[in-house]
């Protein structure tokens, strides 16, 4: 499938079919995707909850109780449930663990080249904490990025999938002790194969015309 192929053909799913599961195979590529997902100045700044079993995926869930309840059944009749989290601080212990991480990797030609890299990842950081004092947002930025290239990929894959920002990030974090990790849950992703019953499948895909997005210069 190309890309644009699994780009029109992808769509939020609604409803899973619960017998169906995807691959382990295929869920390997998925975490291959995201471990590699771009992001501003390498900052990677999250984390991912894999969500497999049954046991699992009902912790998951206690994260669409309440108001949110219209989204457990996408957790619990999923194949897989992900929760994207982020971290609260780019703090200096995480930038110096992605400098060794690229080191290792044999980024960087000499010494300087390091200090080039960690001068110029810190002062991205400072400018977005200090200047524009928006260090949160542009941090859950990057995870955002992390996401569509998740369920583009499945979809590359023909695997459905359903973001899911109606949770309760409190309840998340609280499950999964998450502050304790410096870490907060942001938004969740199901995996899956959508049931017969999905009405979402059938809808023709609605986007706004090309000449309203682009402009071509």
């Amino acid at each position: 499938m190309n890309v644009l192929d699994a780009a029109q053909q992808r769509y939020t799913t609604k409803a899973y079919d619960p017998a169906r599961r995807v691959p382990e195979e295929l869920m390997q590529q998925i975490y291959g995707v995201l471990r590699n997902s771009p992001s501003s100045v390498n900052s990677q700044p999250w984390h991912f909850i894999v969500a497999a079993t049954p046991e699992a995926k009902a912790r998951m869930a206690k994260g669409a109780q309440g108001e949110f309840s219209y989204n457990e059944a996408k957790i619990t009749h999923a194949s897989h449930v992900i929760l994207f989290c982020v971290r609260a601080d780019a703090d200096q212990a995480h930038l110096d663990s992605i400098l060794e991480q690229e080191q290792r990797d044999g980024r960087f030609k000499d010494e300087a080249a390091k200090a080039g890299q960690a001068k110029g990842r810190l002062g991205y950081v400072n400018l977005h904490r200090y200047t524009q004092k928006d260090l949160p947002q542009w941090l859950e930025k990057q995870v955002y990025i992390a996401l569509g290239s998740a369920m583009l990929g499945a979809a590359n894959l023909g695997i459905d999938t359903t973001p899911m920002e109606g949770i309760d990030v409190a309840a998340l974090d609280a499950e999964f002790g998450l502050h304790e990790r410096g870490l907060t849950s942001l938004v969740m992703l199901s995996f899956g194969y959508h049931a017969e019953t999905d009405f979402n499948a059938g809808l023709p895909k609605s986007r706004l015309a090309e000449e309203q997005v682009f402009t071509f210069l």
